[in-house]
């Protein structure tokens, strides 16, 4: 298995892969990018990902030909990290929901009975972990790659008739 691949498994940029070993990012990069790692930046690998030396050597030489084949560009790997990421908030934001709201309720219940406030909160919240979850899942793409796009290309070309 590639460094790459496993910093990328990880959820970790190449930065937060340097913060954990003492290495540069220059050095991750370097190594990422095919270049031979010093036995010192081995060590520092190894240790954060838990195998031997050898291994990472090992696996470095099976994995050259696959890479070969079918290599990770920077953006894709930005895209999977900030995947990732969101996914991670998501999931915490709906676990949250789930543990905060009883709470609250039996709060409500025994402080106020006849006023059911945790509805001021509960609606508002549920909305918006739906509205994440349709972001994230691909479920509405009014925000996606292709207005991105679309956008990039109106500021662009802004840009080139204020120039020109």
């Amino acid at each position: 298995m590639s460094i790459q691949k496993l910093r990328v498994d990880r959820g970790w940029s190449q930065e937060q892969l340097a913060e954990h070993t003492g290495l540069s990012v220059r050095t991750i990069q370097r190594i990422e990018g095919g270049k031979t790692a010093s036995l010192e930046s081995l060590k520092c690998l190894a240790a954060v990902f838990e195998t031997s030396v050898s291994d990472l050597v090992q696996e470095k030489i099976m994995t050259e030909s696959a890479a070969e084949q079918s290599p990770i560009t920077a953006q894709q790997e930005r895209d999977a990290i900030d995947y990732v990421q969101n996914l991670k908030g998501f999931h915490m934001n709906w676990i949250a929901f789930v543990v905060i709201v009883p709470c609250l309720y039996v709060f409500n219940i025994q402080v106020t009975p006849d006023d059911i406030w945790i509805m001021w909160v509960i609606v508002p919240w549920a909305l918006a972990i739906g509205f994440h979850a349709i972001l994230l899942f691909g479920m509405f793409h009014i925000f996606g790659a292709k207005w991105e796009q679309r956008q990039f290309q109106n500021r662009i070309s802004q840009y080139e008739r204020k120039s020109g």
